[in-house]
């Protein structure tokens, strides 16, 4: 399974952004796809996820109600749609993918990873 991410950039405090992530190669029946990101200095941190099947989403309480995680399954993308964002956003956001249909906010449960792109937002 192949990922890649794009869509990041530089963007002001209150713009908006969308991120996409292409998979590729071989997919499974029922998986879940996640985003994920990095701030300089810090760990890894869970931001959105959502079943390949149902569309079930979950979101990290730092992006709820302003990310937006939606899927198109003919296209094998999957969008991050970023709006209100905030300077404690800037980071690189990375996607990832495993199978199954169960919600997973933990890095360790995802195999496969996209190269990260990187979101600047300036206050």
């Amino acid at each position: 399974v192949q990922l890649q991410a794009f869509g990041g950039g530089l963007v002001q405090a209150g713009g908006s952004l969308r991120l996409s992530c292409a998979v590729s190669g071989r997919t499974f029946s029922s998986y879940l796809m996640a985003w994920f990101r990095q701030a300089p200095g810090k760990e890894h941190e869970f931001v959105a996820t959502i079943t390949w099947s149902g569309g079930t989403t979950y979101y990290a309480d730092s992006v709820k109600g302003r990310f937006t995680i939606s899927r198109d399954n003919a296209k094998n993308i999957v969008y991050l749609q970023m709006n209100s964002l905030k300077p404690e956003d800037t980071a690189v956001y990375y996607c990832a993918t495993r199978p199954g249909s169960i919600v997973g906010t933990l890095i360790g449960e995802y195999a496969n990873w996209g190269q990260g792109t990187q979101v600047t937002v300036s206050s």
